[in-house]
């Protein structure tokens, strides 16, 4: 039996790699048009700003390592230019010499990845003009820096590869800006969550021009929608698509987007085809709809899916959640899940909670806070998604969080996990645990909340009492119109100030101390609601949009 297997990298290598441990016999090739089979293009942007010295540490497999692991015949510079389905055929160009031969398949795996996307805009393909894919991508912006010293550079798109590619070009020298056309950075992030983001990339001093788009590219100009920006070199992160013409002349099925439909088994409607990685679609795990999202985690698992299959195993490939991580200078930000936009888009009824904990325990020195968001079905009460945005610890939480979807857990079932603890790692009630303490509390009806968006449009006539139970001290640094101040540990001795026919609408900075007022003032009768997330949230979120400081000055 012979497998043959279009592309490389995650997906197929992969899938070579796992038919291999389980077929010693089989005849496996794998074709790769570029000279690279197996590199870490999740690495490329570190070798840019520095922290990856050595170019050889981006190759992970070579086709002399395939060969003598494996006995893998990896052909790099060969290019599979059509696929004849009926007579089970793969015509292929090497690329190096320009022969073309026809190689036999018994089975065959499509792994072509996905493209960069170029916009249709003047300029886009000038010299000082890149997209990062691949390593030979990698090394032209590496020469390019070396060669010209820029100065200045624009990342159009603030995905997670822009925004990856901001900060190693930061870190590489460079002046950064980043134009993104929706209102916040890194899409799987809510607006509110992305917030502290973007304070903390603008501290680092990179220049944010969002809800803005490049109209065109003359030269070293950027022509936005809203005025202009002068940069020497500009790298295009605009989204990638499947690459996947040689499917569709094939007569593969793809969908709208282009993305080549596949079954649990990664099966295409073709016998004896396979799809993997980037280019195919795929079941949102949580949702069931289907989705387009290209991440190197589940490339590798449906490479695995699709081997098993080919040699008989039964394998499901049972949908992707999106569970993703990013480095941001000292800054984690990780997500799993739905947002709350694709959770409306997905028609669930849903509620959400926010926290604010310590990455370890208090007492020990270094620890800082990460903020958390999580959302849950309201029915069913199980976790759909999740969003943190900290520093030391949010990886660990996230998939602590990430693996609590995946097997069906309720947002009330965190309070029940028995962590790790030590005061240098954790607190006793880690922020997981933490996140579902507040849930339930939720859940259960001990509190009733309002939100940021709520604030502005809760009524100042005296028809309901607006609380303040931050210190004095805190108040002077910043305050919400309208709310009276009384400090939480006044509450019990000024509670007569407070008026009992009206609902009670409380904050602190983050929600603790207002939750506990919330308390005192319903066991003595009143009617309260807590502001999720506290002032903290909210004045983060209201400076980002009120106070928009990263709009270019052409455009003020």
């Amino acid at each position: 039996m012979k497998t043959v297997i279009i592309g490389g990298v995650a997906g197929g290598a992969s899938a070579a790699a796992r038919l291999r441990r389980l077929k010693e016999k089989e005849e496996i090739i794998v074709l790769e048009r570029g000279s690279y089979v197996s590199f870490a293009n999740c690495g490329l942007p570190y070798y840019i700003g520095g922290s990856i010295v050595d170019k050889e540490d981006l190759t992970l497999q070579t086709p002399e390592s395939f060969k003598s692991r494996f006995n893998i015949d990896v052909r790099i510079n060969n290019e599979a230019i059509s696929i004849d389905p009926e007579n089970m055929t793969v015509t292929v160009k090497d690329l190096c010499s320009g022969n073309v031969y026809t190689e036999k398949y018994d089975n065959l795996i499509l792994s072509p990845g996905a493209e960069p996307v170029r916009p249709n805009i003047d300029g886009v393909y000038g010299e000082n003009v890149f997209t990062l894919r691949n390593i030979p991508d990698t090394f032209k912006i590496k020469n390019y820096i070396e060669k010209h010293q820029p100065k200045t550079a624009a990342v159009i798109g603030g995905g997670y590869i822009g925004v990856e590619m901001a900060e190693n070009l930061k870190e590489a020298g460079i002046d950064v800006a980043i134009i993104e056309l929706s209102d916040h950075l890194i899409s799987p992030l809510d607006f509110d969550m992305a917030a502290d983001v973007h304070r903390y990339i603008k501290e680092k001093g990179i220049k944010l021009y969002l809800n803005n788009g490049v109209l065109a590219i003359d030269k070293n100009t950027l022509i936005l929608e809203q005025g202009r920006i002068n940069c020497d070199m500009i790298i295009l992160s605009v989204g990638v698509r499947p690459e996947t013409s040689l499917a569709k002349d094939s007569g593969i099925e793809l969908n709208s987007r282009g993305s080549i439909v596949v079954d649990s088994r990664m099966r295409t409607n073709k016998p004896h085809i396979y799809a993997v990685g980037d280019a195919v679609q795929v079941k949102d795990f949580i949702s069931n709809s289907p989705a387009f999202i290209p991440l190197a985690g589940p490339a590798n698992k449906q490479g695995r899916i699709a081997a098993d299959n080919i040699a008989g195993i039964d394998s499901e490939y049972t949908g992707t959640q999106g569970s993703s991580v990013l480095k941001l200078f000292d800054m984690t930000i990780a997500t799993t899940g739905l947002n709350e936009k694709s959770a409306k888009a997905a028609g669930i009824d849903y509620d959400k909670a926010y926290t604010y904990s310590a990455s370890h325990a208090s007492y020990y020195p270094g620890g800082k806070n990460m903020s958390v968001k999580a959302l849950w079905d309201k029915k069913t009460l199980k976790l759909i998604g999740a969003q943190i945005v900290g520093f030391d610890g949010v990886d660990k939480r996230m998939d602590v969080l990430a693996t609590a979807i995946r097997f069906g857990a309720k947002i009330t079932d965190l309070t029940s996990l028995e962590l790790c603890y030590a005061p240098p790692f954790s607190s006793a009630k880690d922020p997981v645990n933490m996140l579902g303490f507040v849930a339930e509390n939720i859940v259960t009806g001990k509190i009733k909340q309002f939100f940021w968006h709520d604030v502005e449009i809760l009524p100042r006539d005296g028809s309901v009492f607006l609380l303040d139970t931050r210190t004095a001290t805190e108040v002077q640094r910043g305050k919400i119109d309208g709310f009276v101040n009384i400090p939480l540990d006044s509450l019990r001795d000024r509670i007569s100030e407070i008026p009992k026919d009206k609902p009670i609408y409380v904050h602190c900075h983050s929600g603790l101390r207002s939750y506990i007022a919330c308390r005192i003032l319903s066991g003595n009768g009143y009617d309260c609601y807590n502001l999720a997330g506290g002032w903290r949230l909210y004045e983060s979120v209201i400076n980002e949009k009120t106070v928009p400081e990263y709009v270019c000055k052409e455009c003020k």
